[in-house]
């Protein structure tokens, strides 16, 4: 669990710099204490799922942002985007080859 909850101190910090909030105005905005921000941040303790759900909150992120850092901020909370990915979610290996080889048809339409 170590480095899971070290990536996801880095995350933290790395998006409130983003946002160039000090570690006192995430711990306000998400309504926790500074004390919580910077044992996350320093990967001296962990986070709840509501925890984890209040810090996205403030960063106006996705959870999922808070621990990889292959997906582009704010990636998840843009409408269409989020649509199409749900139901990306749910097809088979064959259907998104499929789904992957109409959309690379698509993209190099003329438009």
């Amino acid at each position: 669990m170590g480095d899971l909850q070290r990536r996801f101190g880095r995350l933290v910090a790395a998006h409130r710099k983003r946002m160039d909030l000090t570690q006192e105005q995430l711990a306000e905005r998400a309504s926790i204490s500074i004390d919580t921000v910077r044992k996350i941040e320093t990967a001296a303790s962990g986070a709840s799922f509501p925890m984890i759900e209040k810090i996205a909150l403030a960063l106006e992120v996705d959870e999922a942002e808070l621990f990889s850092t292959l997906l582009p901020s704010g990636s998840f909370n843009r409408g269409k985007f989020q649509e199409i990915s749900l139901r990306l979610a749910g097809l088979s290996e064959k259907e998104l080859r499929w789904v992957g080889d109409l959309l690379e048809v698509a993209l190099k339409l003329p438009r």
